[in-house]
């Protein structure tokens, strides 16, 4: 089929005269720079914004129902063959993204847009966007490389970040201020996210799914285009506080932007908390509470927010277990901490991991406890950063001297008690480090989710090959012990792990004893409590229930009459319901004219005196005006308003037959007939 978005913006003539290819794929030629199409029979011409409404009217409504996941980037493995000079694409299956797919129905067709991790030289890009969308059902975003080192590494990594972690702009990286071009490098990005979005969708039945901060402003320019567009947006980090939120120059400007999503979901409910006090605070707007979901109206338009914590794909991760390497690496690890208690740590080298303050807790165990020299080691799998940074690198400086200290302080000959595991290591690898740990310490100082603890607790469970590899019992209780700081959001779910304040070195310590020493049965306990947790709240739980949370956000889209507002980011959708009607002079001189006893209640402040006034006493003209209506004796007129009882009756006193409600009713002047 050909994508119903592009109907309108490449001018076709009908579709039986073109003579498409009845195929499941869209176009076969595909947008490669934003805002502009491939030639299809030598025309081409820009988007029309006020076109995209009439995009579902050039198809019949046969084709299947699309969910768009929109990320930064794809979940697709790009390498570059170096004879061939061809490119070989495969799919991420770790990605989230694309585990999705298990939890979807096979009736509807899942679409991803976003960018490549590779790049791909210009004169490739055509191809590659064909070849990834015929195969893949994948619509790449080719950003230009410095735009997308300012989008990615500039203001996602240098100023969200930070902030979306509670760390204010106060150190010497922002002597120099906001950097602003970097806030438009981010507009930019986004707005070629929706331009690849728009190539795809089908605004009539289609839903689109948003992750992530990178894509905070994608929103607006989406609604913009397609008012009545089925928008779920979802954000996998904290949220931060108002108070630290309110730094942010541009915080208007990303708060009104997700608020043109449908639903907005989060983690946990403190950080939709966080979310709602800022819109509370910054843009003056109340939240309530209604059969389960809490919604804002924003211009007439409800949109709801969830907290939905993230699951992880179980049967991916126990068929990754049976795989024969994990099975002979497995045996191999077994075979070289035989007679050792093995600790895991797994973190990304980020700031935020706490890898330098484990070491130190791991330190501090190891003096403090002195049977466990010799026994014990932490092996720590260090990801690669996603970003470069001074921050960076002095975290990665850290890790390698504490660690070194540590081994020299406490090793010796055939005993290294913190073994560093800096280099990217396959699936398996880490599989079976999970299956083996006696105890998984995450002590990260503030994180969004972190699934580690939850794939800890799955491969624990193990599996028959896995047992039988290790030459376990198959009978034999399963354990686990886990250390989790209470600052990531996954620490609320695993309510039987030991939870730590990772700045507390001794405390730290502390736990991990307890975990080690900790009575199998009761670790077996703890076990299973939480591994059933995890099975059945895994990732098709959590995709389930967010797309049936964004159809209930989405029922009353074409019930009710849109009209878009505003410029830039200042975008927003007026939503009426069909009952609405516009007042206007006539239809109230008619109704007037027409009854005989006439009750007339008026606001102050905003209705007989604009907001912006800066005399707020009322004019003669306005004395004048209530007196002639309240002298009608078929009129009972009152100003209600907050003011003061003892303000109003200075202000009206001329107005004799003039009722008033002070304080919003609770003292009353009535009227004198």
């Amino acid at each position: 089929m050909v994508a119903r978005s592009c109907i309108n913006l490449l001018d076709l003539v009908p579709r039986e005269v073109l003579n498409f290819p009845q195929t499941h794929r869209a176009l076969r030629r595909v947008m490669t720079v934003p805002r502009t199409f491939s030639d299809v029979d030598g025309k081409r011409r820009d988007d029309d914004d006020d076109e995209a409404e009439d995009y579902s009217n050039a198809f019949s409504s046969e084709c299947n129902q699309k969910i768009i996941i929109v990320a930064n980037f794809l979940p697709i493995n790009a390498e570059k063959d170096k004879k061939t000079g061809r490119w070989c694409f495969t799919y991420d299956e770790g990605s989230i993204l694309w585990q999705l797919k298990d939890s979807i129905s096979s009736e509807t067709d899942v679409f991803y847009v976003g960018s490549l991790k590779a790049d791909v030289d210009a004169s490739e890009q055509e191809n590659v966007s064909v070849e990834l969308l015929e195969e893949f059902n994948c619509v790449p975003t080719f950003i230009p490389s410095e735009l997308q080192k300012q989008f990615y590494h500039g203001f996602c990594k240098q100023h969200l970040w930070p902030i979306f972690h509670d760390m204010l702009p106060m150190f010497a990286d922002f002597r120099n201020g906001f950097d602003r071009s970097l806030w438009h490098a981010y507009v930019s990005a986004n707005k070629i996210f929706a331009d690849k979005v728009m190539e795809v969708i089908n605004p009539e039945q289609d839903y689109v799914w948003v992750h992530d901060y990178h894509l905070m402003v994608l929103p607006t320019f989406l609604r913009r285009r397609c008012n009545k567009i089925k928008l779920g947006y979802f954000l996998h980090s904290p949220f931060p506080s108002s108070e630290i939120y309110r730094t942010l120059p541009v915080r208007d400007e990303i708060l009104k932007a997700l608020l043109n999503s449908d639903l907005i979901g989060f983690h946990t409910f403190d950080y939709a908390r966080h979310f709602l006090s800022c819109c509370s605070r910054i843009l003056g707007l109340k939240s309530e509470s209604k059969r389960g979901y809490i919604e804002l109206e924003y211009f007439g338009r409800i949109i709801s927010i969830k907290s939905l914590p993230v699951g992880i794909h179980v049967g991916w991760l126990q068929s990754a277990l049976d795989h024969s390497s994990s099975l002979v690496k497995a045996r191999e690890i077994y075979k070289k901490f035989k007679g050792k208690k093995l600790v895991l740590g797994v973190d990304d080298m980020d700031i935020f991991k706490g890898i330098g303050l484990k070491l130190l807790a791991m330190e501090e165990l190891l003096q403090q406890y002195p049977e466990f020299q010799g026994e014990l080691v932490l092996v720590q799998i260090v990801n690669p950063p996603r970003s470069n940074g001074k921050d960076v690198e002095e975290a990665q400086k850290e890790t390698y001297i504490t660690a070194n200290r540590i081994n020299k302080r406490f090793g010796f000959a055939g005993y290294q008690p913190v073994i560093i595991i800096d280099h990217p290591i396959p699936v398996y690898e880490k599989i079976s480090y999970f299956a083996l740990a006696d105890c998984c310490i995450v002590n990260a100082v503030r994180d969004g989710m972190n699934l580690i603890p939850y794939e800890y607790v799955v491969c624990r469970q193990g599996s028959s090959k896995m047992d039988e590899a290790l030459e376990l019992d198959p009978d034999s209780p399963h354990t686990s012990a886990l250390v989790v700081s209470e600052f990531m959001g996954c620490s609320p779910s695993l309510s039987s792990a030991i939870r730590v304040n990772p700045w507390d070195i001794n405390g730290v310590a502390d736990a991990m004893n307890l975990a080690i020493k900790m009575p199998s049965e009761e670790q077996q306990l703890r076990h299973d409590k939480h591994y059933r947790y995890v099975k059945s709240h895994d990732l098709a739980y959590w995709s389930r229930s967010f797309m049936r949370h964004l159809e209930h956000s989405c029922k009353d889209h074409f019930r009710n009459h849109c009209w878009g507002m505003g410029f830039g980011l200042s975008f927003r959708v007026l939503s009426l319901s069909p009952s609405f009607r516009k007042v206007s002079n006539y239809n109230i001189v008619s109704a007037y004219k027409r009854t005989s006893c006439r009750a007339i209640f008026l606001d102050y402040d905003g209705t007989i005196v604009p907001h912006s006034s800066v005399v707020k006493l009322p004019s003669a003209e306005v004395i004048a005006i209530l007196n002639n209506i309240c002298n009608d004796p078929n009129n009972t007129v009152f100003i209600v308003s907050g003011r003061g009882k003892t303000t109003l009756g200075e202000w009206f006193n001329q107005c004799k037959n003039l009722g008033i409600a002070a304080e919003h009713g609770y003292f009353v002047r009535q009227v004198i007939l």
